[in-house]
């Protein structure tokens, strides 16, 4: 999410190819040159395509004569989501070469971050290669299984936000996320970064015991519950429809 502090990142670590096969690997990836440049990204959906984009993108990163794919040689955020978009379609098309269906292979990454001299930037890079910005009326993306988390960001994201707010925030959605779908889990691993910081020291991970995370998930399991209790009563009239109480 984009706040006017900087941006917030979050993910989890679970993959899946079904029940009985359920893996953690870390889904964000960053690179960095202090004073520079700070890119993250996030990935969502086949782990064969998210892996080999994140090692193509790391290999062109370290050459750095390599003036027109690697992310450490974009001269804008732009072009760094033009070229981690070019890799994802390159990719896809690897192996779909094989002649398997598209679909297998498809992917959707988030990146965002910020190149000297320009503001902090983030994108939703979607399996063709295609991509749109975060901006004042869309301040936040989320890939993967987002439907059980989304509400809770709809109601209470504010650009104000402190970064521990919104990582309290981040945390209260993907608790909801973890107890509704199974194939998202802990740990989360989270970045903050600080709007002309050009560095990556506000990175950490929090596994499902940690005792602040299930403070947050037990007390907003508790503020449901009482939430719940505050409203108007509900009853059936004679008629079949809901009446509520004064």
């Amino acid at each position: 999410m984009m706040l006017r502090r900087g941006l917030v990142f979050m993910s989890d670590t679970r993959t899946n190819a079904g029940l009985d096969n359920i893996s953690t690997f870390k889904k964000m990836a960053i690179w960095e040159e202090p004073g520079e440049r700070v890119i993250t990204l996030l990935s969502a959906g086949n782990l064969a395509t998210t892996q080999a984009v994140i090692s193509l993108l790391d290999e062109r990163s370290k050459q750095p004569e390599d003036r027109t794919s690697s992310l450490m040689q974009a001269p804008s955020m732009f072009q760094a989501a033009c070229r981690v978009g070019d890799t994802l379609r390159e990719v896809i098309k690897d192996h779909t070469d094989t002649g398997q269906r598209a679909e297998s292979f498809g992917a959707t990454l988030i990146l965002g971050g910020q190149i000297k001299g320009s503001p902090p930037r983030m994108f939703l890079i979607y399996p063709e290669g295609n991509f749109i910005e975060a901006g004042e009326d869309t301040p936040f993306f989320q890939i993967g299984e987002i439907k059980y988390g989304r509400p809770i960001l709809v109601r209470a994201y504010d650009p104000d936000l402190s970064f521990e707010s919104a990582l309290k925030l981040l945390l209260v959605s993907f608790d909801s996320t973890l107890k509704a779908n199974l194939s998202v889990g802990a740990p989360l691993d989270y970045f903050c970064y600080e709007t002309d910081s050009l560095r990556s020291d506000k990175t950490g991970r929090v596994d499902a015991e940690n005792p602040q995370f299930q403070l947050i998930s037990n007390g907003w399991g508790d503020a449901l519950r009482q939430a719940l209790e505050t409203l108007p009563d509900v009853s059936i009239g004679a008629d079949g429809g809901i009446l509520t109480g004064d």
